[in-house]
């Protein structure tokens, strides 16, 4: 596919966005200045200002002989940057790609992207129009290579570039639009380089030994005989779709039909590739700027559109469109392997790799809250409360067995509460313990059994568990830490509850 890049410059920037917060500086020429070696010097100049030859760099005392109504504000130094970020940012409605021009643009990987609009034409308009509808005045020219569109962004007259006259156009360029620096710049037009055609059949050896090896890059880069890449200010997902529309949708029904559609594509490109989703995120992006959006996830792997769809339903009527969303991104953040094979479920073998089963999980889930359904697996340790994990997946693997040799309890305190004994007597159970104000008389009892902490992990006293029963024909785990000691108060804790 070929290679297509937008370049976007707002010549006045700054100006515009003090115009938008105060609409009374339209009708009049205002200047931004900072104070510069004793001076104030102009760091940004009004379009009405610029009619008058008032130009950044010059002394604001000069521009206010020129213009004695001559309004002026502070430099904002941080201003020009963060407002590249917030347009950059809203760009993402138009390619995947959106990244940051050092020198004060923005720059767009339009590649694929424009058949979406009809036409680069229509693709380039839109953007056009869209900035100069939230009070930005920009230009932008869409090419075959990064260095052509910036260039004649910046110093040409045309917004299309066809892949065969590219050429012809940029060699008629000054040495400007090379992104060089500007002294090298003045150096050149010293020497008489008044446009970029005067370096081509200079020797590459020559250029380099006078104006260093950034010449040559640029010139190839410019011709696309070298490759140029640019950094997206948000990495775009792996698996992502994008489905722009021709008016705001506003409505319920209009999101469900977005969310179909792009769900569709999705996991027919997941399917395509052995992959299946695991957690997901679909975003509405909205006129005014703002993005909206819902997440799931699911227990396995699933590449099963009716219920992925089930899942984003409930949360859908929660997106506020507002004035219409007129960009629907639909990421899938994390994916894993997946085989047709694991939704056979007549077929025999562990419910565990039943996708029914999974999906069944998936949907109580998301009505109590993600999460709450857990699985959980054995580990090698040996106190209790370390003797199992999270399993990570439905189908995720046991790494040991289950410890099967001794009666654990039913319910396990997530830490041991500790407890008020009397009698203890050395290697034999209390005779009642109180338990959250609650006194149980023991009338049977069975143990101990001991267990330690792993001394490579960290240093602690063994515990000696009993099973013990109450009056009232309730049975719990109890242990004592550490060795039965006349001379001190031995802690005993309840750590289980049997059925």
């Amino acid at each position: 596919m070929e290679k297509r890049y937008v370049a976007i410059w707002f010549p006045n920037l700054v100006t515009d966005w003090f115009e938008q917060h105060q609409p009374e500086l339209k009708a009049t020429c205002f200047v931004l200045a900072a104070p510069s070696h004793g001076k104030m010097i102009i760091t940004a100049v009004s379009p009405k200002a610029q009619a008058l030859f008032i130009r950044e760099g010059m002394a604001l005392a000069d521009a206010r002989a020129i213009c004695p109504a001559l309004l002026h504000f502070d430099d904002k130094p941080a201003l020009t940057t963060t407002l590249l970020k917030k347009i950059a940012n809203w760009c993402i409605r138009f390619t995947p790609t959106v990244a940051l021009d050092p020198l004060g643009g923005i720059m767009l990987d339009a590649t694929g992207c424009a058949h979406l609009w009809g036409s680069e034409a229509t693709y380039l308009t839109d953007v056009l129009n869209k900035l100069k509808a939230k009070g930005y005045y920009a230009r932008a020219t869409m090419a075959g290579t990064i260095g052509a569109a910036w260039a004649v962004c910046r110093y040409g007259n045309k917004e299309i570039i066809e892949k065969e006259k590219q050429l012809e156009l940029v060699l008629a360029l000054p040495p400007e639009a090379l992104r060089l620096d500007p002294k090298t710049v003045d150096r050149l037009h010293k020497l008489g380089f008044t446009q970029i055609r005067n370096l081509v059949n200079v020797p590459a050896a020559s250029l380099r030994r006078r104006f260093g090896a950034a010449i040559l890059q640029r010139l190839n880069q410019l011709m696309g005989t070298e490759e140029e890449y640019i950094q997206s200010i948000i990495p775009p997902e792996p698996y992502q779709v994008r489905l722009p529309c021709l008016e705001p949708i506003a409505h319920l029904k209009g999101i469900e039909i977005a969310l179909e559609r792009t769900l569709g594509d999705l996991c027919e490109r997941l399917q395509r590739e052995g992959k299946g989703l695991r957690t997901a995120y679909f975003k509405g992006y909205r006129i005014d700027g703002e993005v909206i959006g819902v997440q799931i996830a699911t227990t396995r792997a699933s590449c099963n559109i009716r219920h992925l769809f089930h899942l984003f339903e409930p949360k859908l009527s929660t997106l506020q469109p507002e004035l219409g969303i007129e960009l629907f991104i639909l990421e899938a953040a994390h994916v894993e392997d997946y085989t047709p094979a694991q939704e056979g479920f007549w077929k025999e073998g562990s419910a565990l790799t039943n996708m029914a089963i999974a999906e069944f999980i998936d949907n109580i889930s998301q009505r109590i809250a993600p999460g709450s359904i857990q699985r959980y697996l054995p580990a090698e340790h040996h106190l209790p409360e370390n003797s199992f994990t999270k399993a990570k997946a439905l189908t995720e693997e046991p790494s040991t067995e289950w410890n099967t040799s001794y009666p654990w309890p039913v319910v396990l305190l997530e830490t041991p509460e500790i407890i008020e004994v009397t009698a203890p007597v050395p290697d034999y159970p209390p005779m009642n313990f109180r338990h959250r104000g609650r006194l149980h008389k023991i009338v049977r009892a069975d143990g101990p059994k001991r267990l330690e902490q792993e001394w490579w992990i960290a240093e602690g006293e063994h515990r000696d568990y009993y099973i013990v029963e109450d009056e009232e024909g309730g049975r719990y785990w109890l242990f004592r830490l550490g060795h039965y000691d006349e001379t001190k108060k031995t802690s005993w804790y309840l750590h289980g509850i049997y059925a």
